[in-house]
Formats: C-alpha cells, sequence, structure tokens
C-alpha cells in the first residue's frame, strides 16, 4: 500500500506536470508527433506528446493532444507561438486551439490525496434520479450519432484538403523545373556566346 506521503508526492509532481503541459485540439486526422515537435521546437523543448484518443468513434485519429515541455515558461511560449501563428500542415495553414492542460485531461492522474470518492448504482426506485440517468443515457446516443456524422465529414474535408494540396505542390514542382532548365540553357548559352567552358563547374 502506497504511504499518506508517497500519494501526496506523487500527485505534487502529476501537479507539476500539468503546468508544464499544454492541450491542443481542433487537430488534422494527418498531424502526427511529428508535426507536433516540427510546430513547437522553434519555442520549446518537448519532453512527451500523448494523443488522447476518442474511444467513441471507430477510427483512430487525433482529434487533440497533451504536450509536456521542459517548463511552465515554455508552455507559455508554446500556447501564444500556436494561438498568434498559423498551425502548417502540408504547407497549409489549419486552424487549432492550444490551451493550459488541466488534471481531468490525464487518463494516467493520481487520486488527489486526503479525498474518498464514493460509486453507487442508480436504480429504478431512485424515481427522479433513473429518470434523470434514461434522459441523460438517450442524449448520449444522440450526441454520438451527431459525433460520428462530423468525424465523417471532418475525414472527406481532409481527403479533400490533401488531394488540393498536393495539387499545390506537383504545380510548383513542375513550375520549378520549368524555370530550372531554362535557366541552365541561358547559361549554356551565355558560356558559347562569351566562350567560357563550364565543364569544370
Amino acid at each position: 500500500m502506497e504511504s499518506d506521503e508517497d500519494a501526496k508526492k506523487g500527485y505534487a509532481d502529476f501537479e507539476e506536470r500539468v503546468k508544464r503541459t499544454i492541450y491542443i485540439d481542433h487537430l488534422s486526422p494527418q498531424v502526427t508527433s511529428s508535426v507536433i515537435e516540427a510546430a513547437i521546437s522553434q519555442c520549446a523543448r518537448i519532453v512527451n506528446v500523448d494523443f488522447i484518443v476518442n474511444y467513441t468513434i471507430p477510427y483512430d485519429i487525433p482529434s487533440a493532444v497533451l504536450v509536456e515541455l521542459d517548463d511552465e515558461i515554455q508552455a507559455k511560449a508554446a500556447i501564444d507561438l500556436m494561438n498568434n501563428f498559423p498551425f502548417i500542415i502540408g504547407g497549409k495553414p489549419r486552424p487549432v486551439r492550444a490551451i493550459y492542460a488541466k488534471h481531468d485531461m490525464f487518463q494516467d492522474r493520481p487520486p488527489s490525496p486526503g479525498i474518498k470518492k464514493e460509486f453507487r448504482w442508480v436504480k429504478q426506485e431512485d424515481g427522479i434520479e433513473y429518470e434523470g440517468m434514461n434522459k441523460l443515457r438517450l442524449l448520449a446516443r444522440r450526441q454520438e450519432t451527431e459525433n460520428m456524422a462530423l468525424v465523417k465529414n471532418l475525414l472527406e474535408e481532409d481527403k479533400d484538403l490533401a488531394k488540393q494540396q498536393q495539387e499545390l505542390l506537383d504545380g510548383i514542382y513542375k513550375k520549378y523545373c520549368i524555370l530550372d532548365s531554362d535557366v541552365i540553357n541561358d547559361i549554356k548559352n551565355l558560356s558559347r556566346r562569351y566562350g567560357i567552358n563550364l565543364a569544370g563547374d
């Protein structure tokens, strides 16, 4: 059994971790840990990236992430950066929201020392409480259906955006190749005209 002192120390360490962690949501399904690191590494050193899994949908896609940094100062700098400058994915800006993390966002949060939680099942004979829970259950099912529709729409939008970005990058690369070819030809023409040997360059 964990002693009270160990529990207090463990919770104090957890609270320090919360202070230096930021929460980012409205993320595209294309976002990976490397994308997060590339965006934040210019102002802070990342200790850990932990995507929050949404168990209400049958898709393994990121929607939110907890990013632990070295200290509170870096956490503030990262939040300022994310809120004041666009988050870039595949060369396109995407809106995201960055805030300070809160205790209940962590799946591995330890219990607060000295606080005992009591749970009980709500039964039909509880009357108003039972009816209230039934209404909440129906509301949860409705929200789950609406959430699935939104997720499917988000995936379609991301798919279309990825296609547009790829077409844009292909067009830019094609223009670059044309310009590069023209420049090389111009240099060769000038070298012949002025009798300059470029074979050694």
